[in-house]
């Protein structure tokens, strides 16, 4: 049945066609697109006419050859091939997970382990373009009826990331939600072959060094640690960041071991220190409950290791909160 389906469209094409080609065989879909993109082609101007016709005529046949390029036949479809996406997409996971084999037996990301433990400062973060705003997602509580807006876009000359809305501590009227006002900024988890979870490894700095220029709100700086089990999914480290605001950009560093510990956003009396070697993502929160415009510039985000602080974790355990640091 499609054989005859073929020649039947190989003979439609060949009773339209001025001059068929022996050399196509078939007859099928390509010869036609084929001929149908040669019937559009101008004839030229004679050469018995006056020049100035001769003229006219050329200037006509170029316009007729610029609108035959800029207008496609309606026989001729796009190819879409499924197929050919899929293999691509495969092909691709492949050659990232085995440039992930060759960098695990090079280093930690294709470097040498011996660069790696030098290492005394790391930027994770920099906005340089928009490659670089992908990386992130904003929300607010307009997902739960309210209404509060924000929105992240590239800075000045492409330097910074530039994050701003409006905070509006109006409660939706759903009967259920209680209290509104939030926006948020927060980095993806990064994604290996075959979208598998990747995780940042921290564990040999200290500190979390940022370069902000904000209003002077506070801010909430949340990270959360790698979440394959489900009862973590709301478990972060949280501590805040104060903005001086002004034209003025400032340096933040924030100790690890002063990140407290909360679930469903409260902080539990019980504290758990931050694993380093299993972060999944970073955030900003703002909820300061003051109506109105708000902006937050990012220049970059980074780790590094402050020879100064020499605590280890800022929040005491009793026995009772938590037994297993006592055993």
């Amino acid at each position: 049945m499609a054989l005859v389906l073929r020649f039947l469209n190989g003979a439609f094409i060949f009773r339209h066609c001025p001059k068929p080609c022996a050399s196509c065989p078939y007859l099928g879909t390509r010869f036609a697109d084929y001929c149908s993109s040669s019937l559009q082609k101008p004839v030229a101007a004679s050469g018995r006419t006056s020049s100035q016709r001769k003229s006219e005529g050329d200037l006509q046949g170029h316009h007729q050859r610029e609108v035959a390029l800029d207008i496609a036949s309606p026989e001729e479809k796009p190819e879409v091939s499924f197929d050919k996406a899929i293999k691509d997409e495969i092909k691709d996971h492949f050659r990232r997970l085995k440039d992930d084999i060759v960098n695990h037996w090079i280093g930690p990301e294709g470097r040498p382990l011996q660069e790696v433990l030098m290492e005394q400062a790391k930027v994770v973060w920099q906005f340089r373009g928009k490659e670089d705003l992908d990386k992130w997602i904003v929300t607010s509580d307009k997902s739960i009826g309210g209404r509060s807006e924000v929105f992240l876009k590239m800075g000045k000359n492409n330097q910074s990331a530039l994050l701003y809305g409006t905070l509006s501590s109006d409660v939706p009227k759903d009967g259920e939600s209680g209290r509104s006002g939030y926006c948020a900024m927060i980095s993806r988890i990064p994604r290996g072959p075959f979208e598998k979870k990747r995780a940042y490894d921290w564990s040999q700095f200290n500190t979390l060094y940022l370069r902000v220029r904000g209003d002077g709100r506070p801010w909430m700086v949340n990270i959360r640690e790698d979440t394959d089990i489900i009862q973590r999914k709301n478990q972060m480290y949280s501590y805040f960041m104060f903005t001086r605001g002004g034209p003025y950009w400032q340096e933040v560093k924030i100790p690890f071991s002063k990140f407290f510990f909360s679930n469903q956003g409260r902080i539990r009396d019980a504290q758990y220190q931050l694993l380093l070697d299993k972060i999944s993502s970073i955030g900003f929160t703002l909820a300061d409950k003051v109506d109105g415009p708000f902006f937050l510039e990012i220049d970059f985000i980074g780790v590094f290791t402050d020879p100064a602080h020499t605590e280890e974790f800022a929040y005491e355990n009793s026995p009772e909160l938590n037994p297993r640091l006592f055993k």
